[in-house]
């Protein structure tokens, strides 16, 4: 039997934690889990583990987020060069799909949504309320871009439509930067408008939780 080599080792700790994100074991927007839980996990060193992640970083996959952890940004490197196709599009343009996507997805959400689904929600949007305050900009502005856009994604999930969700996972490195620059992002009715549309979906009321999403959208432009 031969001895593994280092490098050998680290390229399988990469391999398999490519494998469990294109699986699905971390959601795209998810925190993957600290070094020591990786080692753990893996039955490895640290040092191997870090390699691994980096390595993970490099490809686009992963980032990490100072002072938060490490997340998941996109499940495959196919995800990734359609996100650096959105990131290089114009800020209209992205806004406009987001509308079509979201509004859509809204809708169904509404008329699919499971008892699962509307736990999550509520969860969501108590974690994006308390990120955003309504009089002040957000505290810590990468947690609240990030309690956000999962609240947006948990929506779009709801709508148990896989190619919209998949489709939606390769955009939200880029609503992301939309949603940094958006204007009265912390302002009262911007709040409102997102209660206003979870409310819609678990109400089981399709139309007004399009009317909800466009409404929130166009808000953001």
């Amino acid at each position: 039997m031969r001895e593994v080599k280092r490098g050998t080792l680290i390229a399988q700790v990469t391999e398999q934690l490519r494998a469990e994100i294109a699986r699905g074991r971390w959601a795209v927007g998810q925190r993957i889990p600290t070094e020591p839980e990786l080692c753990e996990m893996t039955g490895t060193a640290r040092n191997t583990v870090r390699e691994a992640v980096q390595s993970l970083v490099h490809a686009g996959l992963l980032e990490r987020r100072q002072g938060s952890g490490t997340y998941v940004v996109a499940r495959d490197e196919r995800e990734v060069a359609f996100g650096g196709f959105f990131a290089a599009a114009r800020r209209r343009d992205l806004l406009e799909l987001r509308e079509a996507l979201e509004v859509t997805a809204a809708g169904l959400a509404a008329e699919r949504r499971s008892d699962a689904d509307v736990a999550e929600l509520r969860r969501l949007l108590a974690l994006r309320n308390r990120d955003w305050p309504e009089q002040e900009p957000p505290v810590d502005w990468p947690a609240a871009v990030e309690t956000d856009a999962r609240l947006h994604r948990a929506i779009v999930a709801a709508s148990h439509n896989a190619v919209y969700l998949e489709f939606y996972d390769s955009l939200l490195p880029a609503l992301r930067e939309v949603i940094v620059h958006q204007a009265g992002g912390a302002g009262p009715s911007n709040t409102a408008a997102h209660e206003l549309l979870v409310d819609a979906v678990i109400a089981r009321d399709a139309g007004a939780a399009r009317t909800a999403a466009s409404v929130l959208i166009n808000a953001d432009a």
